[in-house]
């Protein structure tokens, strides 16, 4: 029986292993190999790996990894989960069944594209979600930003530290009227009907596409679409979450332990705010620690 079993190698799951692997405790870790940034050329904002790619990032982390004997990285799905604290089942994709003594989830979210044509294929480029992790690199150009709800104000007044030459555009929603009254003040025009395609040119250049005929070109779009997990597990195992804007996350305590003992959670999937590499990695080594914690004696 190993010590844990974490669902999830990205970010936050390698975080966690690592910790595990160098306090000597058994761990397995299963993954697919679909992170949610592998669309992504570069990461940012993560110390001592800044504006690598993604996936050359994650190869790294498995590479230092096989030096502790006590971590296995499964290349498989975990296709259910049973059982209770000290006494966990794990049934893969593959057929084999594990057993541990406690969990820690990090399988993820997946965003859910609208059926707008140019948008999944701009996903990760020229259409992005986070300031932090690609604002940097368009400081200062002009940045577009698509009504989700009233979250996007705050996002608005974010993206000043970054730019002062933003669209809104509000793809057909009603934008509340002090919201509005707000945005003018700001002098942020806003740019109504609904998106029906998005062209993308060289680098980070993209031409928003309306059904009033309209187009408009920025050099960098900002949206956020609704996510939901990578997996359903938690749904099995009755874990729970809590209601974002873009779709639901786990509930965690200041441990990262769920609302069941003995399984924890970290990264995007329980991560109501702002997800990044950043916080994925240290959420991960926080569960890790505190996973390794509760099992002294």
């Amino acid at each position: 029986m190993d010590d844990v079993i974490i669902i999830g190698g990205s970010f936050a799951g390698l975080a966690a292993a690592l910790q595990l692997g160098r306090a000597r405790r058994k761990v397995t870790v299963l993954d697919t190999g679909l992170p949610r940034n592998r669309f992504a050329g570069h990461s940012h904002g993560l110390l001592g790996h800044d504006h690598k790619p993604p996936l050359d990032i994650l190869v790294e982390a498995r590479r230092q990894l096989a030096r502790y004997p006590t971590i296995r990285l499964v290349n498989a799905r975990a296709d259910s989960v049973s059982g209770a604290i000290d006494d966990f089942s794990v049934l893969t994709g593959d057929g084999e069944s594990l057993g541990a003594r406690r969990l820690i989830l990090s399988y993820g979210v997946a965003d859910q594209m609208p059926d707008v044509p140019g948008f999944a294929e701009g996903w990760g480029t020229s259409i992005v979600p986070c300031p932090y992790c690609d604002g940097f690199e368009v400081a200062g150009q002009h940045w577009g930003l698509v009504w989700s709800g009233p979250q996007s104000h705050q996002s608005v007044r974010l993206f000043q530290d970054w730019t002062d030459r933003l669209t809104l555009f509000a793809d057909g929603h009603d934008i509340p009227p002090d919201i509005q009254a707000d945005l003018a003040r700001r002098n942020i025009p806003v740019v109504d009907g609904r998106i029906i395609e998005i062209a993308h040119h060289e680098g980070h250049t993209a031409t928003v596409n309306l059904d009033t005929g309209r187009n408009v070109a920025v050099d960098i779009l900002f949206a956020h679409p609704r996510n939901k997990p990578s997996a359903s597990l938690h749904e099995s195992l009755g874990l729970a979450t809590v209601d974002t804007p873009l779709g639901i996350a786990l509930k965690v305590d200041e441990r990262r332990e769920t609302s069941m003992p003995g399984i924890y959670a970290a990264g995007d999937l329980a991560n109501p705010l702002m997800p990044s590499v950043t916080t994925a990695s240290a959420h991960g080594a926080m569960a890790g620690i505190f996973a390794q914690q509760s099992m002294l004696v």
